[in-house]
């Protein structure tokens, strides 16, 4: 089977520019703190990206660095005292992901530097002030990606479903209004399309069987899965329910195509994390997050799940298949 590279560049993408900055001072050993709402053994992939991208510039764990990571083993509540614990030993950097992460590190300093890795409308969140000049001392990579992600969803869903989808859900962490972007512009797409958008909104575990309920209600030929902290958290039992429904999804990381999700569409995480590496550089040799652009996704990749397609009965096109950067069989 044929696998290719699926690479998208946005326009608005904002490099990181050369900055000058102080040499590494000889001898020193830095110190970076990284917290996590999810388990280790959930995240491991995206510490080696973050590990790699260091080791690339130069950072050996154990010899001029030291990474304290905390854990909060899915339980966000847990948090602020992992973040102040990182705040209390002074670390040189914190580096962050989705906005929850982001908001309580901001929240528990405004002095140690933050690198986000895939924040979410990270000016209406507060995290900064403008993508290209983020003043105070937060910086880093948002995983905003406008609205082109809605628009090829809707393609793929026309293009894997028999007579096209009439009727399309959405699941998403409704506590958060960081996705009100990317709901507006799902919605302007799927009514170009004449497809219904059937809102699944969740906030806790409890309600997830209800949000498939509703889905088999309105009919439902789909699901598309906005991935946050809490989604990913309960990544397998959202499959395991699509999967009672027949339902195919499109996630917007891989990480729940892994778990038997059908397909995946959208920036690269642990591409992400081996970037965000680039601004822990820059910072550690004496350059102001206030001073360096967020950057925003340059790279989508497409990941598909054989063997889900198979159990829903679906046929995926070759013309999908051969944009594949990854094909699970």
């Amino acid at each position: 089977m044929r696998r290719i590279g699926l690479a998208v560049v946005l326009a608005v993408g904002l490099a990181l520019a050369p900055l000058a900055a102080e040499p590494q001072q000889a001898g020193r050993v830095y110190r970076v703190g990284v917290p996590w709402i999810p388990p280790r053994e959930d995240v491991l992939p995206l510490i080696r990206a973050l590990e790699d991208g260091l080791r690339e510039r130069g950072y050996g764990v154990g010899q001029n660095l030291v990474i304290e990571y905390r854990f909060a083993d899915g339980q966000p509540e847990r948090l602020p005292q992992l973040i102040a614990d990182l705040v209390r030993l002074n670390v040189d950097v914190l580096v962050v992901g989705l906005n929850p992460v982001a908001i309580a590190a901001r929240q528990a300093t405004s002095t140690i530097p933050i690198v986000t890795v895939i924040a979410t409308d990270p000016i209406n969140a507060g995290l900064v002030n403008s993508l290209a000049r983020p003043g105070g001392n937060v910086t880093g990579l948002s995983a905003d990606s406008g609205p082109e992600l809605a628009g090829k969803i809707l393609e793929f869903l026309k293009e894997i479903l028999p007579k096209g989808p009439t009727r399309i859900a959405v699941l998403w962490n409704s506590s958060t209004s960081n996705y009100d972007p990317h709901l507006k512009a799902l919605e302007e797409d799927a009514r170009k399309s004449s497809v219904r958008l059937v809102r699944a909104p969740v906030q806790r575990p409890a309600e997830l069987e209800h949000a498939f309920e509703i889905m088999q209600r309105e009919q439902a030929r789909g699901v598309f899965i906005l991935v946050d902290q809490f989604i990913f958290v309960q990544r397998h039992r959202v499959n395991d329910l699509a999967r009672s429904g027949r339902l195919p999804t499109i996630w917007t990381s891989r990480e729940g195509v892994a778990v038997g999700g059908l397909m995946s569409y959208g920036p690269s995480v642990p591409d992400l994390y081996r970037r965000a590496a680039a601004y822990v550089d820059k910072i550690l040799k004496g350059a102001k997050p206030a001073d360096l652009p967020v950057e925003q996704p340059t790279k989508f990749e497409l990941v598909i799940n054989m063997k889900t397609a198979k159990a829903l009965g679906l046929t995926i096109p070759q013309t999908v298949i051969l944009q594949a950067d990854q094909v699970i069989e």
